[in-house]
C-alpha cells in the first residue's frame, strides 16, 4: 500500500469506535475463543512466552491479561547506570530539546508544550533538554518501568486523536504524538524534573498506571489533572510504573544538561528494559 493512501486511511477511519469495539474484544472473557486469538497473535508476531512468568496461553482468561503478562525474574536485569530504558521498544527518535521543539521525523517536529498538554510552565523545565521516543510493537512487553527513581507530582490525561504510531505515520502525520489521547506523568528526580508520556493509538484500549489503575477510559473532552503533591508516591528504577493495554509509544523528557545518550544509541534499533540509556553529564565530567 503507498504510503499517501495508508495515511489517508488514518484520517478516514473510525478510529475512536473501533479503539472501543478492541477494548471490548481485548477484556471479553471468551473462552476457547481468546485462547485461539492469543495463539494467532503469538504466531503472527513470534512472541516470545519462554519470557513470560506464566509461558500457558491457556491461563489467561482475556486477551489484555496475555497482553500486559509479566515476564519471568530476571529475564530483563537492571543496568547500574544512572537511566536505564523503562520499555522493549523501538527508538523512534532521541536527540536535544530545541527551544520548545522535538524532533518527530524528516520534515516534522512538534512543541514540548503540545505534548504536556499546553502548560507551558511545565513545557519550560524542559527546554534545551532532551528527550526519546521509544515504539513497542504488538510484540513485545507492554508494561512500562522508570527509567531512575523518581517522586510523582502531577498525572494528566490529555485528549486526542488516535492515530497509528508506527513509524509509516510518524513521517506523515504532523504533531503526531502532540495531538494522539495521552497521559502525563511528572516526576522529581535526583537530576531535576523528569516527565513520562504515555502515547495512545488506534485500537490501544486504554492505559494505566500502578497508582492511579485505568486512567481511560472514560475519554472526556477536556483534560485531567491529578496532583500527587502531598503524596510521598517514589518509585525506584526499573519499578513497573504503568501499562498499555494494547501497544503504543512512550515519551521521555529531561532537563537541561543532565545526560548523555549511550553511544550504542540510534534510530530504528530495538532496546530493552533495564539496559542502560544514559549517563549522568556531571558524572562523565568528574571522569
Amino acid at each position: 500500500m503507498l504510503p499517501p493512501l495508508a495515511i489517508a486511511r488514518q484520517y478516514l477511519l473510525p478510529k475512536k469506535l473501533l479503539t472501543v469495539f478492541a477494548g471490548l474484544v481485548a477484556n471479553a472473557r471468551m473462552g476457547g475463543v481468546t485462547q485461539s486469538i492469543i495463539r494467532r497473535f503469538v504466531a503472527h508476531y513470534q512472541v516470545d512466552m519462554g519470557e513470560a512468568a506464566d509461558p500457558r496461553i491457556e491461563n489467561y482468561a482475556t486477551f489484555n491479561d496475555f497482553f500486559t503478562r509479566a515476564l519471568r525474574e530476571g529475564v530483563r536485569p537492571i543496568s547500574p547506570a544512572p537511566f536505564v530504558c523503562p520499555v522493549d521498544a523501538a527508538i523512534s527518535q532521541f536527540g536535544p530539546i530545541e527551544h520548545d521543539q522535538l524532533f518527530q521525523a524528516k520534515g516534522h517536529s512538534y512543541s514540548t508544550r503540545a505534548l504536556v498538554g499546553g502548560d507551558q510552565q511545565l513545557a519550560q523545565r524542559f527546554d534545551h533538554g532532551h528527550f526519546a521516543t521509544l515504539y513497542l510493537a504488538p510484540k513485545d512487553y507492554h508494561r512500562i518501568h522508570m527509567p531512575c527513581e523518581g517522586r510523582l507530582t502531577r498525572m494528566i490525561y490529555v485528549p486526542g486523536d488516535l492515530f497509528s504510531v508506527n513509524p509509516l505515520t510518524a513521517r506523515h502525520v504532523p504533531s503526531l504524538f502532540a495531538r494522539n489521547e495521552r497521559v502525563v506523568c511528572v516526576f522529581d528526580c535526583a537530576h531535576g524534573p523528569m516527565v513520562m508520556v504515555l502515547v495512545g493509538a488506534t485500537i490501544v484500549g486504554s492505559m494505566e498506571t500502578v497508582w492511579h489503575g485505568v486512567i481511560n477510559p472514560p475519554r472526556t473532552r477536556e483534560p485531567r489533572e491529578w496532583n500527587y503533591g502531598n503524596q510521598d508516591i517514589v518509585l525506584s528504577k526499573g519499578a513497573e510504573m504503568g501499562r498499555f493495554l494494547l501497544g503504543s509509544t512512550v515519551i521521555l523528557l529531561f532537563p537541561q544538561n543532565v545526560l548523555t545518550f549511550t553511544p550504542d544509541w540510534a534510530p530504528t534499533h530495538s532496546v530493552r528494559l533495564g539496559e542502560a540509556m544514559a549517563t549522568l553529564i556531571e558524572t562523565e565530567a568528574a571522569l
